[in-house]
């Protein structure tokens, strides 16, 4: 029996015509703004978080490499028009203007220079990998992130909505690292490698503080986390700690005092004094020798295998 034959394909330049019904129910289906939380929530009118990255970018590269007085004096003027332009489309506190806000941030902008500066220092005194403070302006994940989290929560402590998020889940996207505009962070503070790094909204962190990768400063969980909103969730870090890679540690009341150590995959969800040690318990590693092996090829799997510490 012929085989019958098979369609010519299309060019991928003609345009796939889908049936006229399927559209128009399509249509009909995602119209409306009474539907679902999300159709109510767009047709209320939502920022375009596109404007607000277009915004914090020359912001960041401002804090981080703008230090000739000519291009400052077109791009300083140029982050206060954005931002007055993002601040006038969203509701602020009462008393708050978009005018007397626009104004303070730009105040702020040396000492949020300073305090990214600091941070540099601290990479380049925690990272021996580190070649100089070039390598760490340009290259580090970690200072891009936290160029955006200054800026974001300046904003934040004014007040304003939705832009610091908009922000610090723009840097997360882009390095890996998720810091809450809310995050309340000091002077010299040092993320090395930066993957997986979680601080929550209500953290409280020190001075000289170090972390490593897949950190966790969070909260812990309740069946209806809601009724947490507004309140003390996260850890408060003390000065000069360090937290090494994996450890998470959970709650509002749990205190790390200052100068403490926090070992790598170490789960804490209560408070330690200051100068504490805090590690994990090494774990028992199942290792089979070469002589075992071969007993196991020969199909006695009933041997002991060894253990090592």
């Amino acid at each position: 029996m012929a085989s019958r034959p098979m369609p010519a394909p299309k060019s991928p330049s003609e345009p796939f015509s889908c049936p006229e019904e399927v559209l128009e129910a399509a249509v009909e289906g995602l119209a409306g703004c009474e539907e679902t939380v999300l159709s109510e929530t767009v047709c209320g009118g939502i920022l375009d978080p596109n404007e607000v990255i277009a915004w914090v970018e020359p912001t960041k590269r401002l804090l981080r490499f703008r230090v000739d007085p000519a291009e400052l004096r077109s791009e300083v003027p140029a982050v206060a028009d954005g931002l007055y332009k993002l601040l006038v489309q969203v509701e602020l506190p009462e008393a708050s203007t978009p005018e007397d806000l626009t104004v303070r941030f730009v105040e702020r902008l040396v000492d949020l220079r300073k305090m990214l500066s600091q941070d540099v220092e601290a990479a380049y005194a925690g990272d021996p990998a580190a070649n100089g403070y070039d390598e760490i302006v340009v290259a580090y994940p970690a200072i891009r992130a936290l160029a955006i989290h200054r800026i974001a929560h300046e904003l934040y402590s004014y007040g304003v909505p939705l832009l610091p998020r908009i922000m610090s889940e723009y840097a997360h996207d882009r390095t890996g690292i998720d810091i809450h505009p809310g995050a309340r962070i000091g002077r010299y503070f040092f993320i090395d490698h930066g993957t997986g790094v979680v601080v929550g909204e209500t953290a409280e962190i020190g001075d000289r503080v170090r972390i490593y990768q897949g950190v966790t400063i969070g909260a812990t969980s309740i069946r209806d986390s809601s009724t947490l909103r507004g309140r003390k969730r996260h850890p408060t870090i003390e000065d000069d700690v360090t937290i090494y890679a994996g450890a998470t540690i959970l709650g509002g009341q749990t205190v790390i005092g200052a100068g403490s150590i926090i070992g790598g995959n170490v789960w804490l969800t209560n408070s330690v004094p200051p100068g504490s040690r805090v590690m994990a318990e090494s774990p028992r590693q199942l290792m089979r020798r070469p002589e075992e092996l071969e007993e196991l090829d020969r199909g006695d799997d009933a041997m002991e295998p060894s253990w090592d510490r």
